[in-house]
């Protein structure tokens, strides 16, 4: 029976590694990312106008017969 040489210098470099960062996963020092700054009301803007552009082209579309029937 052959012995084949013991690999645990990885496992133990996981197993530190794990150890040195489990407490932030698990509810250790709680590290706040900052919040986006984003302009809702632009969004809102940006939603209605490609909404108007999908109902617009829906109803070109489907009076030139044009229209699949995915929905």
């Amino acid at each position: 029976m052959t012995r084949r040489p013991r690999r645990n210098h990885s496992a133990k470099q996981w197993k530190d590694q794990l150890l040195e960062g489990a407490s932030g996963v698990f509810g250790g020092e709680a590290k706040a990312e900052p919040a986006a700054s984003v302009d809702v009301k632009t969004l809102h803007a940006k939603i209605g106008e490609l909404t108007l552009e999908n109902d617009f082209l829906e109803g070109a579309l489907s009076k030139a017969g044009l229209l699949s029937a995915r929905k």
